[in-house]
């Protein structure tokens, strides 16, 4: 056993067969239904079918403003959090950054059903508010995912950079928009992308509040549920190339923003 070696392209060997069987077939497979018609030809009516559909464009511009609130009031609410933890002197950040995360370790479904009966009694009637009150349960679920990457980001501040600016002086606002949101940028967009991605397509929070269909991930479920798989697939493919659109911005955002900040470094 002791002369017993593996190369790199062996070890890779079961994460390749787990990424072929469990990633790439199951994506064929939709793009297969999602191409073809209940005969198995050939066919674009699946996709020319999503973009002149009422139902589903007004679902994805839904889903799509769904996403943009929840992300801006989860960055909204995280920033100042993951500074204050960041900055501050207390000795027990971990543990109130703990806190933030602990609910996340709670069944999804008793935490969801807990907010539903708190804004019942709130509001006596979740129907009356049904946007506001997805976006306050999509920010309950997905705020812990904008805290830590921003957390994160601002524990690796370097503070003579701060001081820096205060010795040039710069006030409190200038040296914010001047030094610490550029250098945060990293942590926003990483934030952005996990709370972002997962609230167009999360349909457990919509489900378990009105019993909704009204946002993507529903719609797909609706399709299949009625055994329309080749809309369904259809619908997915046109989500997952979204994804992937935003997915490739933000990477490049990013990367420029590297190299302009590497720049002005240098």
């Amino acid at each position: 056993m002791k002369g017993l070696r593996f190369s790199r392209k062996q070890l890779g060997i079961p994460y390749a067969l787990f990424l072929i069987c469990f990633v790439v077939a199951p994506l064929f497979v939709i793009i297969y239904y999602a191409f073809t018609n209940g005969e198995g030809q050939f066919t674009l009516a699946n996709f020319t079918g999503f973009f002149t559909n009422p139902n589903t464009l007004g679902t994805l511009c839904y889903s799509f403003a769904l996403a943009v609130v929840t992300t801006c009031v989860c960055l909204l609410l995280a920033y100042p959090i993951g500074y204050i933890l960041a900055k501050s002197n207390l000795k027990k950040k971990g543990v109130i950054v703990m806190i933030f995360v602990l609910p996340m370790w709670i069944n999804f479904t008793l935490r969801i059903t807990a907010l539903k009966e708190i804004l019942t009694m709130i509001e006596g009637n979740l129907a009356y508010h049904p946007f506001l009150n997805s976006v306050i349960g999509m920010t309950y679920d997905f705020l812990p995912f904008m805290i830590l990457p921003l957390y994160t980001t601002m524990l690796k501040l370097d503070n003579s950079l701060l001081e820096a600016a205060n010795d040039l002086g710069a006030n409190a606002v200038q040296t914010f928009f001047k030094v610490t949101l550029p250098l945060t940028i990293p942590g926003i967009i990483s934030g952005v992308v996990m709370v972002f991605l997962p609230s167009m397509t999360n349909y457990v929070v919509l489900d378990m509040l009105y019993n909704s269909t009204y946002i993507m991930g529903s719609l797909i479920g609706s399709y299949f549920s009625a055994y329309n798989w080749h809309g369904g697939s259809m619908i997915a493919l046109i989500l997952l190339v979204i994804i992937l659109i935003f997915t490739l911005c933000t990477n490049r955002f990013e990367d420029d923003d590297a190299k302009n900040r590497g720049g002005a470094l240098l």
